[in-house]
């Protein structure tokens, strides 16, 4: 009797097992019908989007890994507010226009037809410890830095500022719910954050008109670290930015991880002495055309050039340097999202590249968002889209001589 019993209990539990496997596994890889995940580039008509939020967001710690990115001028404020939530650092009626902003964004978003979800913020002005540092947190506004979306996978990144460390808990719920409808779910490896993955003593040369690669990086190679906010997907080709947030070996880590799904990754070097992120740097509004920044310019711009795409220099923003950009640059007039190739969301006063995309056929949908831009990062860098309405293409055709000469440069 116990083993009929015992049968009894096992077939049940079996077959609800199974069906709760078919459930949470009945998708195809590469199949847009069975995961709401699905990005290959930065252009096919958007569907969904999320966008952070700016809840709880603090003022980052200046690590040295931080003043490898941020100009020097700005280190005094940072350090004079580190840990404090923004709110009460930047002036009220700024703070007021940005909510304002950030509101208005979602509802341009929806009134184009676009899905707007969000992360969960967590309590941003707490310290973080690991065995190996502890630092107070940054914030939740920007998942274009943490979220890298390749087909129906999202890929989490390690996050190079041990002030971000902990960013991954307040996207927990949002990716949990698209892995259960359907979408594949990669966590790269979590780095370890020791002080010798930091070169010691490091100074970087504001001035220096050199490419910035592996030798002018506070990085070391110890372990691979990178932000999603360095790769540019043009279908079965994506482009790297080698900065002071992604190595050698994080890059090679991404080319590793896709290479079975038919991706190329390329490294690009530009010139400018603290770069992080290459939204600000090379942007990609359509296939053919590559926008690039006049004060960082490419190493390996040819491998566009030789594919027949058309290389358009970007006009200098319009609002001003003096403008409260508190950790970045007023280059954010390149950080744009395509609603498709034809239409692009770009900030309402930046007019010189909205001339620069009406001359290629770009209609600019203007967007009210620079007081946004003081807490990080512009409208990119607000958002990951994680559904486009499109399928893998190829995009590119070099030989492969071509290739290997321009990444051994």
């Amino acid at each position: 009797m116990f083993t009929k019993l015992a049968r009894s209990l096992h077939d049940h539990f079996s077959a609800n097992s199974l069906q709760l496997t078919k459930r949470l596994c009945s998708y195809t890889p590469g199949n847009k019908n069975h995961s709401p995940v699905w990005a290959w580039n930065e252009w096919d008509p958007l569907e969904e989007i999320v966008l952070g939020t700016p809840e709880m967001a603090c003022c980052p710690e200046v690590l040295p890994e931080a003043k490898a990115c941020i100009s020097e001028n700005k280190f005094d404020f940072l350090i004079k507010h580190k840990g404090k939530y923004w709110k009460s650092v930047i002036e009220p009626e700024h703070y007021k226009l940005m909510l304002d902003e950030h509101a208005n964004f979602i509802r341009i978003l929806q009134g184009e037809g676009v899905k707007v979800v969000h992360p969960e913020p967590i309590d941003f002005a707490k310290t973080f410890k690991t065995p190996n540092f502890s630092a107070h947190g940054v914030d939740c506004a920007m998942p274009r830095d943490f979220l890298l979306i390749v087909g129906d996978e999202m890929i989490e990144s390690t996050m190079t500022w041990r002030s971000r460390y902990f960013e991954f808990m307040c996207y927990k719920t949002l990716i949990k719910d698209y892995w259960r409808r359907g979408a594949k779910w990669t966590a790269a490896p979590k780095p370890m954050c020791r002080e010798s993955l930091f070169k010691e003593n490091y100074c970087a040369d504001e001035d220096s008109s050199a490419f910035f690669d592996e030798k002018t990086s506070i990085l070391t190679e110890e372990e691979p670290v990178f932000d999603a906010a360095d790769f540019i997907r043009c279908g079965r080709d994506i482009f790297a930015h080698v900065s002071q947030v992604s190595n050698n070996s994080g890059i090679e880590w991404v080319r590793r991880h896709l290479a079975p799904k038919g991706i190329r990754v390329h490294a690009l070097n530009f010139v400018d002495p603290k770069p992080m992120h290459i939204d600000t740097t090379l942007f990609t509004p359509r296939p053919g055309v590559a926008i690039t920044c006049p004060e960082r310019p490419c190493l390996q711009i040819g491998l566009f050039k030789k594919a027949g795409w058309d290389v358009v220099v970007a006009p200098y923003p319009d609002i001003p340097k003096n403008f409260p950009y508190y950790i970045s640059s007023q280059w954010l007039s390149l950080n744009v999202v395509m609603l498709d190739e034809k239409r692009v969301l770009v900030e309402k006063d930046e007019i010189g590249i909205q001339k620069l995309f009406e001359k290629i056929g770009i209609t600019s949908v203007k967007v009210p968002f620079k007081h946004c831009f003081s807490i990080g990062g512009g409208i990119h860098c607000w958002t990951s889209d994680v559904r486009r309405r499109g399928d893998l293409q190829n995009y590119f055709d070099w030989p492969q001589e071509l290739l290997e000469k321009f990444e051994a440069k």
